[in-house]
This record gives structure tokens, sequence and C-alpha cells, in this order.
């Protein structure tokens, strides 16, 4: 990063590592840096408590050091937050951490160079925008366990640069995952065993609205504990005092909503209750589960599900990847997961998640790979991936009545970018007649694409267009294998072929129907490919 900090291209770096792995003292270290080079750092955070833990870190690290440190939000006093305000428009200020109150207008940097965002996925696509509007070259430093869709896409197509932190600190055990309908006993349990060895516990709901139920419920069943309430609903300077009675031991058990989901750190808490599991997300079940377990103890997680109530298919299959990825060091294959179960989403767009239906994926990976490299200046990016450009005006897909499975759909066009022999081609076909039926006209027109793609890639055809009139070759780089052979080629068509002046070939032909341009372009494709391979 030194590098690149008032030279050359800002950084845009995902730095995706597992609850506990150490993604703060990257941040810490890269502010460090930022700061010390005379340009100010914006930490944002999505939640108050956060924003006052981090504030607490940075202010530690940094004491001695000529680095100012000042907070922004619900928790800071408006006669302070003005004087911040002023501070960093003066540049006064070297390090701000806050929350969305560092997205306002009236936030106005002297020379904002770092841009840090924790827990990327808690801030909407327009927020990211708007953080980095603040300055146009801004370097961002995202910091996320579990990316969503839509970074985790971007970072792999090569958009966002991407590191990954797998090492998990010494002594670290992962925490035991249990999944079970809601029973008062197990829940009892759960909270004793915690209390008796010495330490705390969380229990999550999903809704403000549930607290109060819960509350009776544990007063009941637990009456042995004192347990405190807190949520984003209450006033800064009570849920501020609740979060450091909890932290210095004065509760048992910590009731709440998901304002403690991001990155609390609390090493006597080695017990989760997540109440109504099938009501919260993937990424949001695991980050969760990073609360507890951030000691050398072990410790227990377990997700409650409500009694004879039947789940959605897709909670099912969450809860069932949460279960199986127990391991230290999972929150990529987690995001991974849920990449592969919500879609990537709209990259150019707002939609964090979704299936790219419209244009189909091995296209829509395609132009997007091509862009990226375009954008970076590699024309050679790809080397011998390149894909050929065919124009016929014929619909070319496997269609959902055909294939309904997406996923499915999916592989089956990823294992058709890969094929370039026609009896591999035949192979494809006679596999998709004996598990789906007779092929639709789509998916023969989508095989006879597929052949007549490597037949371009065999002569270095770039582009071919056919129509009612005829057919346009053009060749990659303007180059051919056998330029003798070709020039021989088009003399023996006569008048039905010619060298256009930016050397493309067009070839006159009568085809009205999408069929005889596909059948005229297959018989060309193969002619040329000869020709290639003579040279």
């Amino acid at each position: 990063m030194r590098g690149d900090l008032g030279l050359g291209r800002p950084m845009d770096r995902l730095i995706c590592g597992d609850v506990g792995f150490g993604k703060t003292e990257v941040a810490l270290r890269a502010a460090f840096l930022a700061a010390m080079n005379g340009v100010q750092v914006a930490v944002v955070v999505p939640t108050t408590l956060l924003a006052r833990q981090h504030y607490k870190t940075f202010v530690e690290r940094f004491r001695g050091l000529p680095i100012k440190v000042a907070q922004a939000s619900r928790l800071v006093s408006g006669k302070e937050l003005a004087q911040t305000k002023k501070d960093l428009s003066e540049g006064k200020v070297d390090v701000v951490v806050g929350t969305h109150a560092l997205l306002g207008s009236s936030i106005k940097f002297a020379n904002l160079g770092l841009l840090i965002i924790d827990e990327e996925q808690h801030f909407g696509v327009r927020h990211k925008e708007r953080l980095k509007e603040l300055k146009s070259d801004v370097h961002v430093l995202t910091l996320s366990a579990t990316p969503i869709p839509r970074t985790l896409q971007l970072a792999m197509t090569g958009v966002r640069e991407l590191s990954l932190i797998t090492t998990p600190p010494v002594d670290r055990m992962a925490v035991r995952t249990f999944i079970s309908p809601f029973d008062p006993l197990v829940i009892r349990e759960n909270l004793m065993r915690e209390h008796y060895r010495g330490g705390q516990s969380f229990y999550v709901c999903p809704r403000v609205s549930d607290l109060e139920e819960v509350h009776a419920f544990l007063q009941a069943e637990v009456p042995e504990l004192k347990v405190a309430v807190a949520h984003g609903q209450m006033a800064a300077g009570q849920l501020e005092d609740i979060m450091n009675a909890f932290y210095d031991g004065s509760y048992d058990v910590l009731l709440s909503t998901t304002i403690v989901e991001s990155g609390l750190d609390v090493p006597t808490a080695n017990t989760l209750i997540v109440h109504r599991a099938d009501m919260f997300g993937l990424a949001q079940l695991y980050q969760l589960r990073g609360r507890v377990g951030r000691s050398k103890i072990r410790a227990f997680a377990l997700f409650t599900l409500p009694v004879n109530k039947r789940m959605t298919d897709t909670a099912d299959r969450r809860l069932k990847v949460l279960q199986s990825l127990d391991t230290l060091g999972a929150g990529f294959q987690l995001a991974s997961h849920d990449l592969d179960i919500r879609g990537a989403g709209n990259l150019l767009g707002e939609e964090q998640s979704g299936h790219i239906k419209e244009v189909g994926f091995e296209l829509y990976q395609q132009m997007l790979e091509e862009a990226v490299a375009e954008a970076k200046g590699d024309e050679d990016a790809g080397g011998s991936d390149w894909s050929p450009q065919i124009g016929l005006g014929t619909s070319v897909m496997i269609p959902e009545s055909y294939v309904p499975d997406l996923n499915l759909r999916m592989a089956l066009y990823r294992r058709l970018g890969d094929l370039n022999d026609a009896g591999d081609i035949d192979a494809f076909g006679a596999e998709l007649i004996d598990r789906f039926g007779p092929m639709p006209n789509e998916v023969q027109s989508l095989l006879k694409v597929v052949f007549i793609k490597s037949l371009c890639r065999t002569a270095n055809v770039g582009k071919l267009d056919a129509g009612p009139k005829g057919i346009v070759v053009t060749f990659r780089n303007q180059e051919f294998p056998n330029p003798a052979g070709l020039v021989q080629f088009i003399a023996e068509q006569s008048v039905s072929a010619k060298i256009r002046p930016d050397q493309s070939v067009f070839f006159n032909r009568d085809l009205p129907s999408p069929d005889q341009r596909l059948g005229q372009a297959a018989i060309i494709m193969n002619k040329l490919s000869k020709i290639a391979e003579a040279a």
C-alpha cells in the first residue's frame, strides 16, 4: 500500500478473514501508514457499539504517536460531534471512526486518503457509493468475514483486489454449533453451564418486539442469572451503560437484537443462543456465531427453531450449510455458498444479490472479464481463452422448460464453454437427449454455435455475423494463419466473396432463415479452419 498512497491507481481491496482473525489489525496498520503519509483516514462501521469499540482500540494503539483520533456516532454528544466536524474540515483530525454519521453532507474532509469500511455486508450499494464520492482518488479497504455475493463476485472477477486471512489465532477453537426446536430445558442447561464455568452468554432475537416475551421466559426459567436487555432503539447513554456493565461482568446474559452482530469482542462470552434462527440470513448467523469463541475456551452456539412449524427450503439450506461449516476459517467458504444460493446480483446496479438470467451466466462472465481486462489495459488478457462473437439472429440457449434447475443449467453452460472437438459436442448432445429428452430448437442451435465457435478459434476468426444477404467474417487482430490459402479460396468464390476495406471477408449468400445461416456459417468456417490448419 505504501507505493499506492498518492501515486497511481487508487487501491480498492477486500480483506476477507474469519471472525476474530485479525482484520482490525490490518485496518490499524493501514490507517497508521496513511496518517503518517499525511492523509486523513475514515473508518466507517455499521453500529454505534462497534464504533465505540474501534475508537477505543485506535486510541490505545496510537497513544504516544502524532495521530489524533476522533469519533462520530450517536454515542457522541452534539457539541463533541460539531467539534469533530470542524477539526476534520481543517485537517486537525487524522483518523475518524464513525457510523453512517460520516455519510452526511455536513461532513467535509481536508485531505481524505484512505477509507476503511468494516463489516461491509451491512452497507447498501448507495451507502458505499456515497462513501467513494467523498473523494475520487480515495483508497478503499473493505473488511468482512462474510462479504455479500455482489462484493465477492467483484473480487473474484478482478474488479476489486482480494486478500484472504486464513490462519486462526493460536489455540483458537471452533464453535460447536447445534440446531434444534425451541426447548426450555435445553436453553436452561446451556445458560447454566456457561454460568457455572464463570462465563457469560448472548441471547439474540430477530425483532425488538420479541425481547419482552423472551425476557419474561428467561426470568421464569433461569431466575439465578442476571439478564440485561439491549437494542438499537434505546437512548445512546442507556445502551452504553448496559454494554459497559456487560463488559465488566455485571450481567450473566445479554438479551439483544442483532445489534451485537458486528465485531463486538467480549472474550468472557462463550455461549450463544439465537431465537428463531430461520428468520436470519446465512451471513448474519455466521457473524452472530463469531461473537463467541474469541478466547481459548470452547464456545457453543444453539440455533433454535419454532416447534411444529415447517421452514422454507432456503432457510433449511442456510442452516444446513452453517452447521456443516463448523471449522475455523470457514467465512470465505460460507460467502461462496451464499453467492451460490442467492446469485451475484447486478454488478453495475444496486441489486446486491440475484441470478443473471437475462444474458446467461457464461456470456455475462465473459463480458465482465473482457471489460475488466480492457479497463486495466491488459490487451493480452485471456490468451488462448478468447471467445469469438457469433451473430446469427437466432435464439441459442437452454430453456428453463427443458432444464428447470438453474444451477444445473449453469453447470451445463460451463461444460459447453470448454468443448472444442466436434466429437465432444456430439457426445454432449447425446447426453442431453438421454437426460432431458429430445432437444428443442434453441438447444440444437446452441450446439451448432458452439461447434462454429471452435472452428472460428482454429481460423482466428474474432467475429462472424450472418444475415439474410450473406455472412461477414472478421479476423482477430486482422491475422490469418494461412494468408495465401485464404486469397486462393476467395478467388475461387469469384463474385460471391470479397475482401472489405476493414480486412473482413464478405460471403454473398441468400439466407432468409436462421437455420440456413447456421448451416452456411458452419460450411464456410469448416473450410476456413482447414485452410488455417494447412499453414
